[in-house]
């Protein structure tokens, strides 16, 4: 079991999983790419994570449409359809016999090999590199109530003429030493903030508070497109309670009612106190009513995808 908001339940089976690297199917010790590899060199390249809900991957025109968006604006070529995709995606798993639910999926596209280390892509000579990791990982029990505690960390959400926050990229370095800073203080996740000192995002989910009724998420204008937050603020708006993409400071964060983050492998979670204020003891009424009402949306999603 992982620490974090990303806690999950050890499965023996993940030893033996197979994956698919370009269309070939790998056990997982002998799946491997070259040194000259993009991603592994300079960390080039866009990903998805995707959760398998009653056998249909859960939003999947959401994530193909992330990750071809995230391959134009780096202008990389992915090399096949998105239907080619999506019937390796399936047949990966069927590979692996995960035909259910409690799977998650970590798709990787790279530029490719390049013939020498170096950041130009010019060097590159071969077509992208698409990795399919398929994991039995089902969130821990307590995932749902277990109320998760924030540290405030230094590390900043930058300008996107920097490195765009927008961007499900590869280099993930600044979220990394965000999450540092917050396990080392002890906390399951980095609140982050962006260049002005409002709250953008957390390092590896997406924040929330609710205030008086009200949900408040930050402008999006310094954190990922995320898919489940984006989820979440539809159908919140749906049920008749008011979102607000906002800037808002630490000093609303504090005097919240309660708070949660989104993401795709954990849903909606509580939290229960940030940089040492308690928000709460237990799960707030705001709280298990979006988790109740993005279950719903989430089965819905899954019964109306057919599969190749």
């Amino acid at each position: 079991m992982t620490q974090g908001t990303h806690n999950y339940v050890a499965d023996d089976r993940n030893a033996s999983v197979v994956i698919d690297i370009n269309g070939d199917h790998f056990p997982r010790p002998d799946a491997k790419i070259s040194v000259f590899d993009s991603g592994f060199m300079l960390g080039d390249g866009v990903w998805e994570g995707i959760r398998l809900h009653h056998g249909r991957l859960a939003f999947l025109d959401r994530h193909l449409d992330r990750l071809w968006r995230g391959a134009k604006a780096i202008h990389m070529d992915i090399g096949v359809s998105r239907e080619e995709l999506e019937r390796r995606l399936y047949a990966v798993l069927d590979a692996n016999g995960m035909h259910g639910d409690g799977v998650h999926i970590r798709l990787m596209v790279t530029r490719g090999i390049r013939s020498t280390p170096y950041q130009d892509p010019r060097v590159v000579v071969t077509p992208a590199t698409i990795v399919i990791i398929p994991e039995w990982k089902e969130p821990a029990p307590e995932t749902a109530t277990r109320m998760l505690k924030l540290a405030t960390v230094h590390v900043r959400r930058g300008y996107p003429d920097v490195q765009d926050p927008m961007l499900n990229s590869h280099s993930k370095l600044n979220c990394i030493t965000a999450c540092i800073q917050a396990a080392q203080a002890g906390a399951d996740e980095g609140l982050m903030l962006d260049p002005h000192g409002f709250v953008a995002t957390c390092n590896s989910t997406h924040f929330f508070i609710v205030k008086d009724g009200e949900v408040w998420t930050s402008s999006g204008d310094y954190c990922l497109d995320g898919i489940t937050r984006g989820v979440v603020i539809e159908i919140a708006r749906k049920a008749g309670i008011t979102v607000r993409e906002r800037n808002f400071s630490l000093t609303h964060v504090y005097g919240a009612d309660e708070a949660f983050t989104t993401g795709t492998f954990a849903g909606v979670a509580p939290i229960g106190s940030i940089d040492g204020r308690v928000l709460g003891e237990e799960r707030g009424p705001m709280v298990e009513r979006l988790q109740q009402l993005y279950l719903a949306r989430l089965a819905d999603d899954v019964s109306g995808r057919s599969r190749p």
